[in-house]
């Protein structure tokens, strides 16, 4: 970090310092913003105020700014800074300096005054908050868009157009052109059926290398396989959903930028719960089967887009993120799989995936920690109901839990058990613990504060 000319920051004299908000972690460094003010502290107050920090003079330290209190005409602010897990309010004429709420910054004393003397940068963490922020009121769920979308191959699409007043008009479902046809027959054509999901199927040959490519095509490494195959018309869940929307774009004789005026559509589960995931809020029943417009086409794919993004985003921040209790960061996937049911109506499967690294300071018994892995898998299946698993993995000991909502299918498990058991062991693992549980588990939910993001269970 660079030096800039100093900031004096004054002491209110008597002013009390409001309870210290949430912490978050240090952002890395960048170069500070220039400008410099100056102001005096009212000596004997500043002095103990300083004292109270046992901040040295000619010490630096770190400050966050919790608060950005009131901004003033004169390029001046009243700020609350937390420093060494105290709140500190200050008045400071930043001048040109940019300070928002969540910004840390590094501080000198100085006597008794305190100098600004630079702005650390963002961490790549709050970037894609940012980023992740500004999606998550706009996200559509993957199979109910589908769903939508599908309706078009048969039905067709209407076209967009208003009366002179600007009233809608409700014009006839016209057949797609065949470069969409086209694109949303591959985008299907990729998708998991039910006969790939069959009972017993996951111990055929290939199944692994199957599962393994559903992963891979399930568009979270859609931007990087991009960029390894630039020219490539990767099977790819995101990439071919962008397709579709050149094709409808092109037929409207409209490029790629023209994309950014529609608003995409959002599924009010995801509005209710946007970063629990697995999401198990049930989606509202489905209104009306009218064929949707163009329009409403391309503003169905915007969200499915930013649902894909959505989940990008968050498994980025999740597998970077560390706290007290976790100081090493679990790399973790969040990821939905679409399938298609035996009616071919698109479902929807759920992945977490974590590795919890290996972590030699932490021993039982004198033996080094082992890497575990934990997997997460929510479905909701026409008959069994909605089932969700647990599944831990550590060198070659298992665990897992079952949650079925419905009695009967928790009584179909139960009895399945046995099997599962053997065939685990089949395989060489140790199984430790299978269990059945009625009801839902509790989600995990990711909190976005102060620009940073914090995970709750």
């Amino acid at each position: 970090m660079s030096d800039i000319k100093s900031v004096a920051m004054k002491l209110p004299n008597g002013n009390p310092t409001p309870p210290p908000k949430t912490e978050s972690p240090a952002p890395i460094a960048q170069r500070p913003a220039s400008g410099q003010p100056s102001a005096v502290l009212d000596a004997a107050s500043a002095r103990v105020q300083l004292d109270q920090l046992k901040l040295a003079n000619r010490e630096a330290t770190l400050a966050r700014v919790a608060d950005v209190i009131n901004r003033q005409s004169s390029a001046g602010a009243q700020l609350l800074l937390e420093v060494r897990g105290q709140s500190l309010t200050v008045q400071a004429a930043i001048g040109d300096t940019s300070l928002e709420t969540g910004d840390w910054v590094k501080i000198m004393r100085a006597g008794n005054e305190l100098q600004l003397m630079g702005k650390l940068a963002q961490a790549p963490e709050t970037t894609i908050s940012r980023a992740l922020a500004q999606r998550l009121p706009w996200q559509q769920s993957v199979d109910a868009g589908l769903a939508r979308i599908l309706t078009t191959l048969t039905g067709g699409a209407r076209p967009d157009s208003v009366a002179p007043t600007g009233t809608p008009i409700n014009n006839p479902p016209q057949p797609l052109p065949q470069p969409v046809r086209q694109a949303i027959e591959q985008l299907i054509s990729r998708l998991p059926s039910s006969q790939s999901l069959t009972p017993g199927a996951g111990t055929q040959p290939g199944a692994a290398g199957q599962l393994r490519q559903w992963v891979e095509e399930s568009g979270l490494f859609a931007e990087s396989r991009l960029a390894r195959a630039p020219q490539a018309a990767l099977p790819d869940l995101k990439l071919a959903i962008g397709r579709v929307i050149t094709a409808l774009l092109a037929q409207q004789g409209s490029g790629p930028d023209a994309f950014n005026r529609f608003t995409p559509l959002a599924s009010p589960e995801l509005v209710q719960a946007p970063l629990q995931f697995p999401n198990t809020f049930p989606p509202p029943p489905p209104q009306g089967s009218a064929e949707p417009t163009v329009g409403q086409m391309l503003r169905l794919l915007a969200g499915m887009l930013n649902r894909i993004t959505v989940n990008q985003l968050h498994s980025q921040i999740l597998s970077t993120r560390t706290t007290a209790e976790a100081p090493t960061p679990v790399s973790t996937m969040l990821l939905e799989l679409p399938w298609l049911n035996p009616n071919n109506e698109p479902r929807i499967a759920q992945l977490r995936i974590e590795q919890d690294p290996a972590d030699s300071g932490q021993k039982t018994s004198g033996t080094p920690r082992a890497t575990e892995w934990r997997l997460s898998l929510a479905m909701d299946l026409d008959e069994a109901g909605p089932l969700h698993f647990d599944v831990s993995l550590r060198q070659d000991q298992v665990s897992a839990q079952v949650w079925a909502e419905k009695q009967s299918t928790l009584r179909q498990v139960r009895e399945d058990l046995p099997q599962l058991r053997k065939g685990l062991s089949d395989i060489g693992l140790d199984v430790v613990d299978l269990e059945c549980r009625r009801g839902t588990p509790r989600g995990a939910n990711t909190r976005l504060e102060h620009r940073l993001v914090d995970t709750r269970v």
